[in-house]
């Protein structure tokens, strides 16, 4: 069995450049960490763009789909900044034969007490246990993207 993870930047991917004083968005940073879990699953890897979740747009949502579905594999996890993520994954639903799970971090993965290693890990496990669909693991829960929201005073996801 094989989990085909497809990053599109968010805050997972965000590295800080003291220069500027800011964060961009960097490297995908799932490989590094299935790599430091000794995750033995084939996880290969789609590196479709690097966008803040608030940039991304239909077009990119339907390149999304269209990659997707030119997947042979039917696990699918999608690494995506967590504002817009409810909002991709309604896009995403319908599409026959898939297993879709998005997940993302409130903090950087590069940061020491990020949730991006756990959301990952969940994310991997949802994709191989749960029926064809789309879902978001966040926060130890798996939601119905059409069903949750991003609190962002509580910095967690939410069933509404």
């Amino acid at each position: 069995m094989s989990v085909t993870i497809i990053t599109t930047g968010g805050t997972i991917d965000k590295i800080y450049y003291d220069a500027k004083n800011d964060y961009h968005i960097g490297q995908p940073q799932a490989p590094k960490i299935l790599a430091r879990a000794g995750v033995t699953l084939d996880t290969p890897l789609i590196s479709l763009f690097r966008k803040d979740s608030l940039d991304i747009t239909d077009e990119d949502r339907a390149l999304l789909k269209k990659t997707i579905e030119a997947q042979s594999g039917q696990k699918i996890v999608i690494t995506h900044g967590t504002d817009t993520m409810a909002k991709t994954g309604v896009y995403l639903k319908g599409i026959p034969g898939k297993t879709i799970v998005l997940m993302g971090a409130m903090y950087p993965a590069e940061f020491r007490d990020s949730d991006a290693v756990f959301n990952l890990g969940a994310a991997v496990m949802v994709a191989q246990t749960m029926p064809e669909g789309v879902y978001i693991a966040m926060n130890g829960r798996v939601f119905d993207p059409a069903r949750c929201v991003k609190n962002v005073a509580e910095n967690r996801f939410e069933e509404i």
